[in-house]
């Protein structure tokens, strides 16, 4: 008996207002089975990520008279949880800072290197494979296979971040975690100097989780970093 299953292909939104740079990325993207969506301006992007609620959306920083940033945080603004990948031309310490405080999941070089961004996009496109399994702290659930919190049964959807960051404090709680602890096993880079991407995370999450509750269950350790936990 043949089967009627149909694979599902993850479908990607780039913005990106250079043609020859849409088309290279278009292209690796179709060869390595991503259906692909594209936009040349902010606005359109918006508009498609709105209709078409893609699995990943892929920006450019320079959109003309438009800045990559502003599409990020206003992706974030209207509450979309989807994965963000932002195409930068600098490393800089200040670049990644604003790429991660616009709501950028995390960023890709250019000039444009296929294999490098396409094994970026896999890690965010790769098919979950961890079983339904929950980590719990006072009436605080994560579920690690669908990536969303819940607290007195209301759903909180996630973004990426947003998720890696609960799922970290989940996995040590009442324990105070160091800023540079967080940013290291979150983040993965080694910041310096006076990021606050932490705070701007912390914030997101405390919007979500904690400003309908009487407990705050994410707390600030003046000096040190932060700690889950009910008093």
């Amino acid at each position: 008996m043949e089967s009627n299953a149909v694979d599902v292909v993850p479908q990607v939104l780039l913005i990106c207002a250079n043609p020859d740079l849409t088309d290279r990325i278009s292209h690796d993207l179709a060869e390595a089975g991503y259906g692909v969506n594209t936009a040349a301006t902010g606005m359109r992007g918006l508009e498609k990520v709105k209709r078409s609620q893609p699995a990943l959306v892929i920006v450019d920083r320079l959109l003309g008279s438009e800045s990559g940033l502003t599409v990020c945080q206003q992706l974030r603004s209207e509450q979309f949880c989807l994965p963000v990948l932002l195409l930068m031309a600098r490393d800089a310490l200040e670049d990644r800072v604003a790429c991660l405080e616009a709501g950028a999941d995390d960023y890709c070089l250019k000039p444009y290197q296929a294999d490098a961004f396409l094994k970026i996009v896999q890690i965010y496109l790769q098919p979950g494979d961890i079983a339904a399994e929950q980590l719990r702290f006072a009436d605080l659930t994560l579920d690690l296979g669908t990536r969303t919190a819940s607290r007195s049964s209301r759903t909180i959807p996630l973004t990426t971040k947003e998720f890696e960051l609960l799922r970290y404090l989940m996995e040590h709680p009442r324990e105070v975690l160091a800023r540079e602890q967080i940013l290291e096993n979150v983040w993965g880079y080694d910041f310096v100097g006076e990021s606050n991407v932490i705070e701007v995370y912390v914030r997101y999450l405390r919007l979500k989780i904690d400003s309908d509750h009487d407990k705050r269950l994410i707390q600030t350790v003046r000096g040190v970093g932060y700690v889950l936990r009910e008093s």
